[in-house]
């Protein structure tokens, strides 16, 4: 019985995660009510107690929930630190891309919760600062092999993730520019790679005068 009780808490807090989501998505974080929620869980309005404080606490459920993801494939054989090569570049672009592809309600969210409440602009500050470091070291190997930064690899791994967080936002987010036809996913983390080697590399060659290609990732 304790294992069924379980495994059926289980299943109504999953349910109201997604349910969530698409309430998110439909109306925004601000004016979602929590009865929105449960009616679109299909569960007694009570039930939502029993799982969550309020809606902030939810919404730090879905954060922590996607935080694993983004460490689960970041955890993967595929995963390369060495910004030296291209490919790891593209990896880490496309990898981004497809992460906020797929928690685009949450990333909404937390934006708008980051306007109103300092707590969640402060969990926002975190979860970008670790970024930050990471990404710089990833930087250093280009340094390593020979290459030279545009300028400290702390400010570079800045001015790389205000890119790629900005241009994804747009295009996932909020739609995107006129260009009158369609963004590929393919020709976003093109673009954005190829922004990035020649940025990091100078020109169009990788260190050493090595030339770099991006498009067959």
């Amino acid at each position: 019985m304790t294992g069924t009780r379980a495994a059926r808490a289980a299943e109504t807090e999953s349910a109201l995660k997604e349910a969530a989501k698409r309430v998110f998505a439909r109306t925004g974080y601000l004016r979602a009510k929590i009865t929105d929620i449960t009616s679109e869980a299909d569960r007694a309005a009570g039930s939502f107690y029993s799982h969550f404080d309020g809606k902030e606490s939810l919404l730090e459920s879905l954060l922590a929930d996607m935080l694993d993801q983004g460490d689960e494939r970041a955890a993967g054989p595929d995963h390369s630190p060495d910004f030296s090569d291209p490919a790891a570049v593209r990896w880490h672009v496309d990898a981004y891309w497809q992460f906020v592809r797929a928690n685009r309600p949450v990333i909404i969210a937390l934006h708008q919760a980051a306007m109103v409440d300092e707590h969640f602009a402060r969990r926002l500050r975190e979860i970008l600062a670790p970024n930050l470091h990471d990404v710089a070291e990833h930087l250093e190997h280009v340094r390593a092999a020979g290459g030279e930064l545009p300028g400290d690899p702390l400010v570079v791994a800045s001015a790389l993730i205000s890119l790629i967080s900005q241009f994804a936002y747009n295009w996932l987010v909020e739609g995107g520019e006129e260009l009158g036809r369609e963004l590929s996913d393919q020709e976003a983390v093109d673009t954005l790679t190829g922004l990035i080697v020649r940025g990091i590399s100078g020109g169009g060659s990788g260190p050493g005068g090595t030339p770099i290609s991006v498009a067959d990732g």
